[in-house]
């Protein structure tokens, strides 16, 4: 499982011109589900996510999480951060989870985030989604879970 997280002052997911997802200052985390993925796994990248320190603090170094910085979650599903792109000029999303399994997994992460945290806001899985943001910094990190 990966997660490219970005620090954000704002983000949004449009689908079909409609609003399904809105944060200001907050971390925005494309998700990425592997065949090899779990709940357990996807449950300790959410925790990871929700301890993960890249906001400034009073000393203006990166010492806070998104909780202490008082931001949000905006949680969107991204199949193709498991790409494979070692080899060749065409993306191999063989790794991928297969999109049925994959959304069933991806809702019970929502929702066990939404358990954790009070201000979680998502896309809509395999949605045509138009992801509007202003990055902050830019700061961009990607986490895994194997």
């Amino acid at each position: 499982m990966r997660a490219l997280l970005q620090r954000v002052l704002e983000a949004k997911v449009v689908v079909e011109g409609e609003i399904t997802g809105e944060i200001q200052h907050g971390i925005l985390v494309f998700l990425g589900i592997g065949k090899e993925d779990t709940l357990e796994k996807g449950q300790k990248l959410i925790d990871k996510i929700l301890k993960y320190r890249f906001f400034d603090d009073e000393q203006g170094k990166m010492g806070w999480n998104v909780a202490q910085a008082g931001g949000g979650l905006l949680l969107v599903s991204q199949f193709t951060l498991m790409a494979q792109t070692q080899k060749g000029l065409r993306p191999d999303f063989g790794p991928a989870m297969p999109p049925a399994e994959a959304k069933a997994l991806y809702e019970q992460l929502v929702e066990y985030a939404q358990s954790q945290f009070d201000h979680v806001q998502t896309g809509i899985f395999a949605a045509d989604m138009k992801v509007h943001l202003i990055n902050d910094g830019p700061v961009t990190f990607q986490l895994e879970i194997k």
